[in-house]
C-alpha cells in the first residue's frame, strides 16, 4: 500500500485542481490568431467582447461607436433637434469612426470639420476646441443643423440631401447650384435637380454663368468636385436608410 504525508496529499490535490480548471476552459480561449485583419483598437475591442453586445445587424464599427459615443450624440442631436441616427451616418462616413482621422485638407475629428469652420463654430458654442470627441461632435451637429436652417427642400428627404450637400461641399457651392437650377427652370429645392446641374459649376460653363450672375462666375467660384459631392450625399443617405431600420 503507498502512503502520503500530508504535504505530500495537498501538492497532489493543488495539481488535481490545476488540471481540472485548464481542461475546463478549453473552448472559452479566444486565440490572438482569430483577430487577423482587425488591427485597430475599435475592432480588437469589439471581437473580444462581441458577446456582450446587443447584434441589431450592425457592423463592429457601428456597434463599438454607439457604445462610446451613442450618449454624446444622441444628446446634441436632440438639443439642436436633428434625428441621431443621420449624425451617425455623416460619422461613419467622415471619419470611419475615427476621433483622430485627419482628411488630405486637414479636417478633422469624427465630423471632419475643416480648421477655418472648427474656430468658428468653436466661438459660437463658446467652447476652447473642437477637436475632443465630445466638442467635435457638439460642434459638427450644430454646424449641420445651421446648414439645414439656411436652406430649404422640396420635401424632408431633399432638405436633408441638400444640407448634407452643404455640409461636403459649402453653403454657397449649393446656392450656386440652385440658381443653376432655378435658371435652367428646375426645381432648386430638389436634390435631383441640384445633383444634375453641379457639373454646370465648372468652369467649362462659363458662358451659362455669365447669364446667371452680374460676375460672369459662380459666387462660391468654379467648382470641380462635384463628382464626390454626389457620392457623398448618396453614401450618407444609404447609412442613414440602413440606421433607420437598425436603430430605434
Amino acid at each position: 500500500m503507498i502512503s502520503f504525508s500530508t504535504n505530500n496529499s495537498r501538492v497532489f490535490l493543488l495539481f488535481f485542481v490545476l488540471l481540472f480548471v485548464s481542461f475546463s476552459q478549453v473552448g472559452c480561449f479566444r486565440p490572438e490568431s482569430s483577430l487577423a485583419g482587425r488591427a485597430d483598437d475599435h475592432e480588437t475591442f469589439l471581437s473580444r467582447s462581441k458577446s456582450d453586445q446587443p447584434s441589431a445587424g450592425l457592423d463592429h464599427r457601428t456597434e463599438w461607436s454607439l457604445q462610446r459615443y451613442g450618449e454624446t450624440v444622441r444628446k446634441y442631436s436632440y438639443k439642436y433637434d436633428l434625428d441621431w441616427r443621420l449624425v451617425m451616418a455623416v460619422m461613419k462616413h467622415e471619419s470611419r469612426f475615427a476621433a483622430d482621422a485627419v482628411s488630405h485638407r486637414g479636417a478633422y475629428g469624427l465630423m471632419q470639420i475643416m480648421p477655418a469652420t472648427q474656430v468658428e463654430l468653436a466661438g459660437k458654442l463658446g467652447v476652447e476646441e473642437t477637436e475632443s470627441p465630445s466638442n467635435n461632435i457638439k460642434a459638427g451637429i450644430f454646424h449641420l443643423q445651421q446648414l439645414y436652417r439656411a436652406i430649404s427642400g422640396l420635401d424632408e428627404e431633399n432638405h436633408i440631401r441638400l444640407a448634407l450637400a452643404a455640409y461636403n461641399a459649402g453653403l454657397n457651392r449649393v446656392l450656386d447650384a440652385q440658381d443653376v437650377a432655378q435658371y435652367l427652370g428646375y426645381n432648386p429645392q430638389n436634390w435631383q435637380s441640384v445633383k444634375s446641374v453641379l457639373p454646370l459649376l465648372t468652369k467649362r460653363y462659363q458662358n451659362l454663368h455669365r447669364n446667371i450672375w452680374p460676375s460672369g462666375r459662380p459666387r462660391a467660384g468654379y467648382f470641380t468636385d462635384w463628382n464626390q459631392t454626389q457620392l457623398y450625399v448618396e453614401s450618407i443617405m444609404a447609412y442613414y436608410t440602413e440606421y433607420q431600420v437598425a436603430m430605434k
